[in-house]
C-alpha cells in the first residue's frame, strides 16, 4: 500500500515476546506513509487496554485530522467496544483484514519481524522493566530515527517525513510565488 502523505493510513498489530518466566505483549501503531512507529504499548495482558494504550499514544503524538483510516487484523482487541469508541471519538475510520489474509497488514508485520530479529532475539532481558527500556530505545532512538528503509529511498522514517514535508512546502510555496508573480 502506498499513501501520498502522513496521517492517512495507520496500521496496528500485537505480538508476543517471551521472557524467561512469562510471555508479554507489544501493541504497535504505524503510519504507513513513513513506516514510523507512532504509538506502542508493552503489557502482560492481551486485553483490549493494551492496544487502546498504543492507539492513545499514537493520537497524542500525531493529533490526526478526522478521516485517518485505521487498519488492523480481526483480533478481538481491535473489535472491542473500547477500541472502536476511541477510533470514533477521534474521527478515525476502522478497517480490518479479510479472514486469512495477512498481506493487508504487511507493513506492521514487517516492523514486528524487524524488531524481533534486530532487538528481541539478539538480547536477553532481566525482567519486564529491562525489556520495556530496550524496546523504547529501539523504537524511539533507532528504528524511527536511524534505521534505513529501502522502501523509503534508504531514509529513516523521521527523515522521510521531514523531507516529504519540506518538499510539500516548497511545492506549495512555488505555486504561491508563481501565482503572485503573474
Amino acid at each position: 500500500m502506498s499513501v501520498p502523505g502522513p496521517n492517512q493510513l495507520w496500521v496496528a498489530d500485537i505480538t508476543y515476546i517471551r521472557l524467561t518466566r512469562e510471555f508479554v505483549y507489544l501493541a504497535v501503531v504505524l503510519d504507513v506513509f513513513s513506516r514510523k512507529v507512532i504509538g506502542w504499548a508493552l503489557g502482560r495482558s492481551l486485553k483490549a487496554q493494551l492496544p487502546v494504550c498504543a492507539l492513545g499514544r499514537a493520537i497524542a503524538n500525531r493529533r490526526p485530522p478526522p478521516g485517518v483510516v485505521h487498519h488492523s487484523d480481526q483480533g478481538v482487541q481491535y473489535a472491542s467496544r473500547e477500541y472502536l469508541q476511541k477510533l470514533k471519538d477521534h474521527g478515525m475510520l476502522p478497517s480490518m483484514s479479510r479472514p486469512g489474509n495477512p498481506y493487508d497488514n504487511a507493513t506492521c508485520e514487517s516492523f514486528l519481524k524487524t524488531l524481533k530479529r534486530e532487538e528481541i532475539y539478539a538480547n536477553r532481558y532481566r525482567d519486564f522493566e529491562d525489556l520495556q527500556e530496550c524496546v523504547e530505545e529501539f523504537i524511539e532512538q533507532y528504528y524511527n530515527v536511524c534505521r534505513l528503509h529501502s522502501a523509503l529511498g534508504y531514509s529513516s522514517p523521521e527523515k522521510f517525513e521531514k523531507e516529504s514535508q519540506m518538499e510539500s512546502e516548497r511545492a506549495s510555496g512555488a505555486a504561491i510565488m508563481t501565482f503572485l508573480g503573474a
